[in-house]
């Protein structure tokens, strides 16, 4: 305690320690007892008279949208009737019920089983509302977070939910989950049990307004039930949750169903009126995504979204397509789209030169992708935050360049005369004359064209890689990319592996380049040191794929995290955006503002859309008279 005071103490006060001599005796020591005694009283009374916001719920900017006595959100439709099975499948196999750890491959659905502290509202940038906590208080400078429990939270074996679960779970994660817990929640320092319904969060000096916020998230684990179970082992008995639903059937790696819970303790609190209100929610599992799409139409699932462009213009065709048995529908939304894209693993020596990048960005022709592989249906990602107002524009501003011009010896100067564009076959005139300038970039950085091979001019080794991926349908888009890269005498391998060993690949960097997608939310922050930071670099199981080591970067993830105001955080996520742009860390791809949905006819949904999700799974309900009209008309 003594040492969290003395750092109010102005200079002056530890200056009159150090000059009080000997001689002057007890005069002087008696002074100097009342400056530190008149100084922690000042401190005292600061602290004390700091405002402390207890309520229902809170908001990393602004105010919430929902007050104390709210009833339901917006989006939902409170008297949603309950009922019926949704049958939903997926690509792969699962080995395990636990989603947190390293290990194995976690079976869809399992986030169904557990409850957080709170839950957010999809209709807001971020808005947290208690879900397990009824009571949510947080100081003026965020430095600490208490939650209070709902008394009648429990656990599917009627156990009471208590703040000895809740520590036990963040000791948990952060010693034995996933490393990505262990990083992300760096920054809280102590837990401490306040009573019996009470835990408070205290965190490390320094301003981070959204962690708050991000302890709310925290799954809830029981620690009576990981007394008896290995928490760090790959395990397929259901685990003992306090959420909607609870593990009912498992075929193991081949399905799994999860049975509504009648009892639910939450089913009545605002946060949940109109939610889960499906019976069952099912999984299958298939090998084969053009199996998996026929299954679909020939009614073994009720529900696709789908991400394949070739697959939404040519397949969902048919029949039961024209009678209105299938509902095929594209449903536009708000959400930010992040960076889809083909990461270069700068780990590899091939890839650490920025020209080297930049020269197989020219390689990709997104416009002839599009026209011919995509039905024209995508937009190039120009920004890492795409889709939102988060995204880099124009040349930097006066704030944008008050964050950056410190850094100017030490980031591209791109970043402050030119704006942003992938390379265009449109903009330039064609393939050839991006491969000609793809050229020209591998020999500033020592490759050299001969007996049609690219090699190096020193060592001799031939330019050669391999694209990681894992779903067959990438490849009909990376052969293209390959054969401009022949042209070049590149050599690139298209591997496809499975879901196990593509996981356990890119947790430990075993990659030269593979497709991926940073997601972004309205408000980045802890994450995104996860998905570029130094530190993360080096942890395995990261997002930052790419291997970015950049102390710039390093720094603007810290002013996004510590952002005072939404104007900050907007202004700091474009200048990181701009740094990573030019880093050329990835080959952008492209994204849609739209949800590409199929589903059977048997569905209704609330008036009221949500602006940030879907909410098919918790917002949707089976209508009995749509159900039975399609069951007669099959």
């Amino acid at each position: 305690m003594m040492g969290e005071i003395y750092k109010y103490l102005s200079p002056v006060h530890l200056k009159i320690n150090v000059r009080i001599q000997e001689e002057q005796g007890k005069m002087k020591k008696l002074l100097f007892i009342l400056v530190l005694v008149l100084s922690i009283s000042i401190v005292s009374t600061s602290l004390a008279q700091q405002e402390v916001y207890k309520g229902h719920a809170i908001a990393l900017h602004g105010d919430v949208k929902y007050g104390p006595d709210f009833t339901h959100f917006d989006y939902v439709n409170p008297n949603a009737p309950k009922g019926g099975t949704v049958r939903l499948a997926t690509i792969g196999t699962y080995d395990s019920f636990n989603p947190y750890i390293l290990k194995g491959v976690s079976a869809g659905g399992t986030g169904l089983i557990y409850d957080t502290l709170t839950v957010q509202s999809d209709d807001e940038p971020f808005t947290e509302y208690g879900l397990l906590a009824e009571t949510i208080e947080v100081p003026e400078d965020s430095s600490w977070v208490a939650f209070t429990l709902r008394k009648e939270a429990r656990w599917h074996d009627g156990s009471p939910v208590t703040a000895d679960d809740v520590i036990f779970t963040f000791y948990t994660l952060i010693e034995k989950g996933h490393p990505f817990y262990k990083y992300y929640y760096n920054d809280v320092v102590d837990v401490k049990k306040e009573s019996s319904r009470k835990v408070k969060f205290i965190f490390r000096e320094g301003v981070n307004p959204e962690l708050p916020l991000i302890m709310g998230q925290l799954p809830v684990l029981s620690k009576k039930y990981y007394t008896k179970i290995d928490f760090s082992k790959t395990s397929l008995e259901p685990p003992l949750g306090s959420g909607p639903y609870r593990v009912d059937k498992v075929n193991p790696g081949r399905s799994v169903s999860y049975r509504r819970v009648d009892n639910y303790w939450g089913k009545d609190i605002p946060v949940n009126k109109g939610r889960w209100n499906y019976d069952e929610i099912r999984y299958e599992y298939y090998r084969d995504e053009t199996v998996l799409v026929e299954a679909f139409k020939a009614g073994e699932y009720d529900f696709r979204l789908e991400n394949v462009s070739k697959v939404w213009a040519t397949a969902y065709k048919g029949s039961n397509f024209d009678k209105g048995l299938i509902i095929k529908e594209e449903l536009p939304n708000e959400n930010p789209t992040g960076m889809q894209g083909w990461v270069f693993n700068t780990r590899r020596e091939l890839f650490k030169d920025k020209r080297v990048r930049l020269a197989l960005t020219y390689a990709f022709d997104f416009e002839w992708t599009n026209r011919t592989l995509f039905y024209s249906q995508y937009t190039r990602t120009n920004s890492y935050f795409s889709n939102s107002e988060l995204a880099s524009s124009g040349l930097p501003g006066p704030a944008e360049r008050a964050l950056l011009e410190p850094f100017k010896d030490k980031i591209p100067p791109e970043v402050f005369t030119k704006v942003y564009e992938a390379p265009s076959t449109d903009v330039s005139g064609g393939q050839r004359t991006n491969l000609m300038k793809a050229l020209k970039l591998l020999q500033e950085a020592g490759w050299v064209y001969k007996d049609k091979k690219l090699v190096h001019s020193k060592t001799g080794q031939h330019f050669k890689f391999e694209f990681l991926i894992l779903q067959p349908s990438t490849e009909r888009i990376a052969i293209p990319f390959q054969r401009n890269l022949e042209r070049m005498g590149i050599s690139m391998e298209i591997r496809t592996v499975d879901t196990s060993q593509y996981v356990n690949r890119l947790d430990s960097y075993d990659f030269d380049m593979t497709s991926v997608v940073w997601a972004q939310s309205l408000s980045p922050g802890n994450e995104q040191r996860d998905f570029w930071s130094t530190e993360a670099a080096d942890r395995t199981g990261t997002r930052n794929l790419a291997g970015i080591k950049d102390p710039v970067i390093d720094h603007l993830i810290d002013e996004i995290i510590k952002a005072p105001d939404r104007q900050s955080l907007v202004t700091a996520c474009r200048a990181l955006d701009r740094v990573l742009l030019w880093g050329y860390y990835c080959i952008p791809n492209w994204y849609i503002r739209t949800y590409r949905i199929a589903y059977w006819n048997k569905f209704s949904r609330p008036k009221i859309k949500a602006k940030y999700a879907l909410g098919f799974s918790d917002t949707w309900w089976v209508d009995p008279k749509k159900e039975k009209a399609l069951n007669r008309n099959k």
